[in-house]
């Protein structure tokens, strides 16, 4: 049974990886009673198994999707380990020596940018994204100063204001697992790999990540894992 997706209330375009922090964020919107536009993005990350994801489960919720083929900025954006395949993912937890390895230049500023002119676009007066506590000591484009600087811009760049919406910006990523659990959603319908395989590797930093929040749960990873290794 689709999500409620009231048409009498606000609209809002939630950036939506196939993740699972975004996918929670989906879901807590629709739970608002918000009128979702979910965005993603093909910009020519290795692991876009995570936009079939996103596909599959907007077509369940029955939601508007877009998925927005910037690739052509590629070119632009490849000196990461995720945009360029020919570089190892790091194997490790979350650290200073591997985070530049992953991260994308400067990419919650354009998907965030194209996001809010789809809301102008639409007239919604808001864009979910989810960026999380646990980040905050590793991607600059997910800190609260960052967030607020695009609220600003937001506000400044267009006639009708867009609010940047980040709700779970002081929230670990076990407790938003935790809320989904509560909201009954299964994250199975989600993904989270970096390397781009058929299974996820439960060695990169993403997995382990995702494998340490369901242990902090108590609960099991509903999917399938290359590795072990991590696993609870």
């Amino acid at each position: 049974m689709p999500a409620p997706n009231a048409s009498g209330s606000s609209a809002t375009v939630v950036i939506y990886s196939g993740g699972m922090d975004s996918f929670t964020v989906l879901h807590r919107a629709l739970r608002e009673g918000r009128r979702v536009h979910a965005l993603s993005f093909d910009y020519g990350q290795r692991h876009a198994r995570e936009l079939d994801t996103a596909r599959r489960v907007c077509q369940a919720l029955d939601i508007p999707h877009q998925i927005v083929d910037i690739r052509a900025i590629h070119g632009l954006i490849d000196n990461s380990a995720l945009t360029d395949a020919s570089r190892p993912v790091p194997e490790d937890d979350y650290a200073d020596d591997n985070l530049a390895a992953t991260a994308v230049p400067n990419r919650n500023m354009i998907l965030l940018s194209l996001a809010i002119a789809k809301a102008v676009n639409i007239g919604a007066d808001r864009v979910d994204y989810g960026a999380h506590g646990g980040d905050h000591v590793l991607y600059p484009d997910c800190r609260p100063e960052f967030v607020e600087a695009m609220r600003h811009a937001a506000h400044l760049a267009n006639l009708a204001p867009v609010e940047v919406h980040a709700p779970y910006l002081n929230r670990t990523k076990s407790e938003i697992l935790a809320e989904g659990l509560a909201m009954g959603l299964d994250y199975a319908d989600t993904w989270t790999c970096y390397a781009g395989g058929e299974l996820a590797c439960g060695r990169c930093a993403s997995c382990r990540e995702r494998l340490d929040a369901f242990a902090a749960n108590g609960v099991g990873d509903p999917l399938a894992y290359a590795s072990a290794s991590h696993r609870p």
